[in-house]
């Protein structure tokens, strides 16, 4: 009876999970308004913008870390070397931690790009696994919330025909802006494959490869 009135007045797991982000999702639809007046150009460019501010952030770390590893091709003795290795992976730490903290911060200018990178796809015709697919794809609020949860590392769980490819398109996207690659798991070898083909419009568009394993 308590646990029942608790939830009542505290609601479940879930919706306190998505009144936490709801005013992440609010700004990106605010960002996405702005976005229209852009041609298709300075949109893709935003890529280059995003990925500029990456490396201004990150700069000092990764310049410190390449200078200790020419530091460790010189080193004198084996416990100078061991220092300078202990030094680099607490760097390597402070790199990621940076990584996410900038990648967080973008998470909305991000997100409304590739929604505004759909909108601009809408009736356009593409080729998947051999078929002619029309896009009429722009996510909808519950996928936006669903791609923030993904990039948090939580769960979003949902229904088949709820979209989880394009759920998964946008965190891919701002996951991918750090150079390293981002990765879209699926299971089997023909999901993987119409889905790279059916997502790549929205990568290629903002400057991004795909590739599928």
């Amino acid at each position: 009876m308590i646990g029942k009135l608790l939830q009542k007045i505290f609601g479940t797991a879930s919706e306190r999970a998505i009144k936490k982000i709801k005013p992440i999702l609010d700004e990106i639809n605010q960002i996405y308004e702005g976005l229209s007046n852009l041609t298709d150009e300075q949109l893709a460019g935003k890529t280059d913008e995003f990925k500029k501010r990456i490396a201004e952030r990150c700069s000092d770390i990764n310049n410190e870390i390449i200078s200790l590893n020419d530091d460790v091709q010189h080193a004198e003795n084996i416990d100078e070397r061991e220092n300078l290795l202990n030094r680099i992976d607490d760097l390597k730490d402070d790199l990621y931690n940076a990584e996410r903290e900038i990648l967080d911060e973008l998470l909305p200018e991000a997100f409304a790009v590739v929604k505004e990178v759909c909108r601009r796809l809408v009736g356009k015709e593409f080729t998947v696994t051999g078929h002619k697919l029309l896009w009429d794809m722009v996510p909808y609020d519950v996928q936006i919330l669903g791609g923030i949860n993904l990039h948090m590392g939580k769960i979003s769980e949902m229904a088949t025909g709820e979209g989880k490819t394009l759920v998964a398109a946008m965190p891919l996207y701002l996951n991918a802006l750090i150079g390293k690659g981002a990765h879209l798991v699926t299971v089997n070898d023909y999901l993987a494959k119409r889905d790279s083909q059916w997502i790549s419009p929205i990568y290629n568009f903002l400057g991004l490869s795909v590739g599928c394993i």
